[in-house]
């Protein structure tokens, strides 16, 4: 086994026995309580203002947030597309979200990412610990790795979910066929 596939390896244990330690854990729910903060998790901006996915969802607008991480090349390679997504859409209908992973460790790293491509969406950050726990929490699904994204529709909530790049074209598509079904509520 290679050094790299033994890292990826290694990286993915750490993320997945706290996941299976808090598996049989009941949820709380209130309703008025945001899930990151009700999970522990702690999200900032990247000037250190605590944030929540809560303050971007809902407001008559698909939300989607894309999970990224500064060293992931699916996310190097494809975030162009959610930047021109996000700038078609901002005004209409939709916007994009980006939370990376990078935790505090590798803040520079993230800030990195974003200056290097411009990215034109708000983007949170925390630690790769907490961003698993609240995918977890949220999906009802393990967060395998990056990009991943979750998809909240106009109301603020939870549409899909999705582990791994997604066409833009297949977003645009999702949100023309669910359109109908949030115009009737």
């Amino acid at each position: 086994m290679n050094t790299h596939v033994t890292k990826l390896f290694s990286v993915s244990l750490l993320f997945l026995v706290p996941y299976l330690a808090a598996a049989g854990e009941p949820t709380k729910s209130q309703p008025s309580v945001p899930a990151a903060v009700e999970a522990g998790v702690v999200l900032t901006d990247f000037a250190g203002k605590q944030s929540t996915i809560d303050e971007f969802a809902g407001g008559d607008k698909w939300l989607v947030v894309m999970i990224w991480a500064s060293d992931c090349h699916i996310c190097n390679t494809e975030v162009v597309e959610y930047m021109a997504f996000h700038e078609a859409h901002k005004d209409k209908d939709a916007s994009v979200l980006g939370i990376s992973m990078d935790g505090a460790s590798r803040k520079k790293e993230a800030q990195d990412f974003l200056d290097r491509h411009l990215v034109n969406f708000p983007s949170l950050i925390g630690e790769a610990e907490a961003v698993t726990k609240l995918y977890a929490q949220l999906t009802g699904s393990f967060l395998a790795g990056t990009p991943a994204f979750m998809i909240y529709d106009p109301s603020g909530e939870l549409a899909a979910k999705q582990v791994g790049a997604v066409p833009v074209k297949i977003i645009e598509e999702f949100m023309a066929a669910n359109a109908d079904m949030n115009n009737r509520g």
